[in-house]
């Protein structure tokens, strides 16, 4: 883990295509992914956890790079340098932007859904692992569904409440975390239930 200090808070939204297209590349992604979940990493270290090599890792965080999703850090020993997200969150162009170019609607969904699907991979993983943890982190694990009878205004006021509850705990700009504290994930979805009558 890589936690060296704590950032200012800088929730980025990525509506340029080019960027978009960029990210829509899987292993970039994940790779942000990761640094934005746990801090300044090297490309080596990134290999390990998205299964690369540092070479092709260390050519993916340069792409990013073009776009202003990472940036380097100075090696702390010389050798190796870490990179870092510039963004502690990320949300994509909405599809009605009128900024997206032609096509740009398809790559925002694309890497929408893959997100989705790395969520999911990520919950599976830590449900195998369960019965590993320790018993404080079984017993604070939840796993919940809620079917909710709301209004979008609603919807829209309780994702407000939901998030300013969340943001102290991000881990990139937390800087009063307890020495027992670990990196834990939380992903949120709330939308119109596909099969609601309309």
């Amino acid at each position: 883990m890589s936690f060296t200090s704590a950032r200012r808070e800088n929730r980025q939204q990525v509506s340029d295509a080019r960027a978009l297209r960029a990210l829509a590349h899987p292993l970039r992604l994940a790779l942000l992914n990761h640094l934005m979940a746990f801090g300044a990493q090297t490309a080596s270290q990134c290999a390990e956890v998205v299964g690369s090599t540092p070479s092709n890792c260390s050519y993916h965080l340069r792409s990013l790079a073009r776009y202003g999703l990472v940036e380097s850090v100075d090696p702390v020993d010389g050798r190796e340098r870490p990179w870092r997200s510039t963004a502690t969150g990320l949300r994509f162009g909405r599809a009605d932007d009128p900024n997206l170019a032609f096509g740009v609607e398809s790559v925002e969904r694309m890497l929408v859904e893959k997100q989705i699907d790395d969520e999911a991979a990520l919950t599976r993983r830590a449900v195998a692992q369960r019965d590993d943890l320790p018993a404080e982190w079984r017993d604070a694990s939840m796993l919940a569904g809620y079917a909710l009878r709301m209004t979008p205004a609603e919807l829209r006021d309780l994702g407000e409440r939901l998030d300013a509850l969340i943001r102290p705990y991000i881990g990139l700009t937390r800087e009063d975390a307890p020495e027992d504290s670990d990196v834990v994930a939380v992903h949120l979805n709330a939308y119109l239930h596909p099969d609601a009558v309309r």
